[in-house]
C-alpha cells in the first residue's frame, strides 16, 4: 500500500510539531518526495544510519516489526487520537526509533487505521 501525505497535512504537522527540528525534518523530507511515506521513509533510515532495502513496502515491514508496542493500549489509543507532538514523542520514545524516522512510521500507523494496522496482532492473541 503506497500512502502519500498532501501538502496540507504535512502543512498541519508542522504546525503541531514546530518545537521538534528532527520531526521537521522528516516533514521536509516527506515534501521533498511529493508526500510519498515510503520514499521519504527510506530517505530517512539512510540519514539516521540504517540501510534499508529499496524494496517496496519497506516502511510497512519497519512499522510491523514494532507492531507489538504499537498495538499496546495506550500508545494505540493515543494514536487513534490523532498524531499530535506528544503522541509522536511517545511513539518514538517507546518504538526506540529516531524522531525523524518515528515521524513518517508513524503517520503510516494512522493512514493505514490503527485498528487495521493491529488487527493481525489482535487475532493471534484471541
Amino acid at each position: 500500500m503506497n500512502i502519500t501525505i498532501t501538502p496540507e497535512e504535512i502543512e498541519q504537522f508542522r504546525a503541531e510539531f514546530t518545537a521538534y527540528p528532527e520531526a521537521l525534518k522528516a516533514l521536509d523530507e516527506i515534501s521533498d518526495c511529493e508526500g510519498d511515506l515510503e520514499d521519504a521513509a527510506i530517505a530517512l533510515a539512510i540519514q539516521v544510519g540504517q540501510e534499508p532495502s529499496t524494496n517496496d513496502r519497506w516502511i510497512d515491514g519497519l512499522a510491523k516489526r514494532w507492531r507489538h508496542v504499537i498495538c499496546q493500549a495506550e500508545l494505540k489509543e493515543l494514536l487513534e487520537d490523532g498524531l499530535t507532538a506528544d503522541t509522536l514523542t511517545t511513539f518514538a520514545a517507546q518504538t526506540s526509533l529516531p524522531l525523524k524516522l518515528a515521524t513518517p512510521v508513524a503517520i503510516f500507523v494512522i493512514k493505514t487505521g490503527v485498528d487495521r494496522f493491529c488487527q493481525p496482532l489482535t487475532e493471534k492473541i484471541q
